[in-house]
């Protein structure tokens, strides 16, 4: 299911969107001690980021992680690593835990082994999921070119984190699993502009999720993605 909040600047959602996450987080927190945010890259989330940041939480008990990394060095450009240390995981979020999904030079079964392991300890069920959403409607590194999409996108897939090559987008990925994320106690999809607009309604009038895999999140009978998009 699908839920559209929709603001009148990128501001005015960047601001109230950390608000809210600020609450579910701090509600986590309240009912079990810890909570765990699962976060995208690109250039949408940088002024989410900050907001969030600024928020009044008990941060030392949340761990931030992302929904996929590229795997590349920490320093590279590409890094959704090197985006939420500078803009997220500054101010009072200094001080939350990150669960790092790049833990080797190289993506093997071993280290994809450890780290299945280690997300199903420390953070999964998330608390909170933030998606985005490319172009060609993949999502997290659910990209509808790769050979990986069947296996990723099934709900009794077993591994809750995959190794993905897409044949469109560089680099090898890591990414959590539909399986794994679709149990997420709180589902985000951010947007923002007209290009992206346009990429929504066209997932929103089809239900090929292997053709647009944001749509096994908008389709899901058993959970609400809320939208919060701005032009």
């Amino acid at each position: 299911m699908i839920a559209i909040n929709e603001f009148s600047s990128k501001t005015e959602l960047d601001n109230s969107f950390a608000e809210q996450v600020a609450q579910l987080l701090t509600a986590a927190i309240n009912k079990k001690g810890r909570a765990s945010i699962a976060v995208s890259g690109g250039s949408t989330p940088k002024g989410f980021f900050v907001a969030l940041s600024q928020q009044d939480i008990t941060w030392h008990k949340v761990t931030v992680t992302l929904a996929d990394e590229r795997w590349v060095d920490e320093n590279s450009e590409a890094s959704n690593t090197r985006l939420v240390k500078e803009y997220l995981l500054q101010n009072n979020a200094a001080q939350a835990d990150f669960f790092d999904l790049k833990i080797a030079d190289k993506l093997d079964q071993e280290v994809l082994q450890q780290l299945n392991k280690n997300a199903k300890q420390q953070v999964l069920p998330f608390d909170v999921l933030i998606l985005g959403m490319g172009e060609d409607g993949h999502t997290a590194s659910l990209f509808p070119c790769s050979d990986e999409i069947s296996k990723a996108l099934a709900k009794d897939n077993t591994d809750v984190l995959m190794s993905v090559k897409p044949k469109t987008a560089p680099h090898q990925r890591i990414t959590f699993t539909l399986a794994a994320l679709i149990k997420s106690s709180a589902i985000f999809l951010h947007l923002c502009g007209e290009n992206k607009q346009n990429v929504l309604q066209q997932a929103m009038a089809g239900d090929d999720i292997f053709a647009m895999p944001i749509r096994a999140f908008l389709q899901d009978k058993n959970s609400t993605t809320k939208v919060m998009f701005a032009k």
